[in-house]
């Protein structure tokens, strides 16, 4: 008999709460350590407390976050995170990025997702960005509802008025302007809104203000120890070939850093009629770049999912 996809996501699920709280068990200490400033009591920590995950603290290594849409097939969010020389980087990767893929012809980076999956996506943009995305997070929308109730919602300060309704995706946004903490519904409306001439760029300029804020939150020493229940917030909506202690690993590195975040740079050009992102790739080394030349060649037919 076959498993159903959502049973097939128990294992993972349980192996990752019991490896976390496994792991943080040992945060025991935290409560004291950390009763002052978060900042000053850092280096009070090492020394002290050895991190349970430091066997894979994702130093130099690159994650693609992937959010998808409520249907679960184009990706509303795709960003890399990069943990190095104490930093960490995230890069926001629009939308409507042109990839020239020799697999599936000219199409946007938003449908990669639903072409190839996530292998496809972590192939495509490693070849642009010259560097190796050896693992991905894979996020429906709809669990940030259920992880920002956990977390206590997020501050943000919301720009301008948004409304918007769209009975066929359940959504539903209605946010004042002003500085107010956002939670379940009002969390996510403001992740996915982009009715006004900014269109998906200022999509992706409010997605900062809320990663900057869950990245404050998140690697607070209270929220680290709370992350099997956030976890288990994301439940079946959250897909990785991370490991318990990799996923560990990675938020507790994270924890040390300071952030960044970026979009690539780029300008908006038509092709056929649709819209496109011509990014601003960085250089690729003189290998990549063969690599990248190889496989990018432009087939005949561009096909597009938007």
């Amino acid at each position: 008999m076959t498993s159903s996809p959502r049973s097939r996501r128990v294992p993972l699920l349980l192996a990752t709460l019991l490896g976390l709280a496994g792991g943080l068990a040992l945060s025991g200490p935290l409560a004291s350590v950390f009763k002052g400033d978060w900042a000053t009591q850092t280096a009070k920590l090492t020394g002290q407390l050895s991190n349970p995950f430091a066997a894979w603290g994702g130093e130099g290594r690159d994650v693609l976050v992937l959010g998808t849409d409520v249907s679960g097939g184009n990706t509303d969010v795709m960003f890399s995170i990069r943990i190095a020389d104490g930093v960490t980087r995230i890069t926001q990767v629009p939308r409507d990025t042109y990839i020239d893929s020799a697999r599936f012809g000219g199409i946007k980076a938003n449908a990669l997702y639903a072409y190839g999956g996530a292998e496809a996506v972590k192939q495509e943009l490693s070849e642009r960005l010259g560097r190796p995305i050896d693992h991905h997070l894979l996020v429906n929308l709809g669990a940030i509802r259920r992880m920002g109730d956990v977390l206590g919602g997020v501050e943000v300060d919301v720009p301008k008025r948004m409304y918007y309704v769209d009975n066929s995706q359940g959504l539903y946004i209605d946010l004042q302007p002003g500085l107010q903490t956002l939670k379940g519904r009002d969390l996510e409306g403001f992740l996915r809104w982009r009715h006004d001439e900014e269109g998906d760029l200022g999509r992706i300029d409010r997605q900062k203000l809320v990663l900057a804020a869950l990245f404050s939150k998140l690697t607070r020493p209270e929220n680290l120890v709370r992350l099997p229940s956030l976890i288990g917030a994301a439940g079946q909506d959250l897909n990785t070939d991370l490991g318990p202690m990799e996923i560990g690993g990675l938020i507790t590195a994270m924890a040390t850093t300071r952030f960044d975040a970026e979009r690539l740079s780029g300008r908006p050009f038509d092709l056929h009629g649709i819209s496109y992102w011509e990014a601003d790739w960085p250089p690729l080394s003189v290998e990549a770049s063969t690599t990248s030349t190889s496989s990018g060649e432009r087939l005949e037919g561009d096909r597009y999912l938007f």
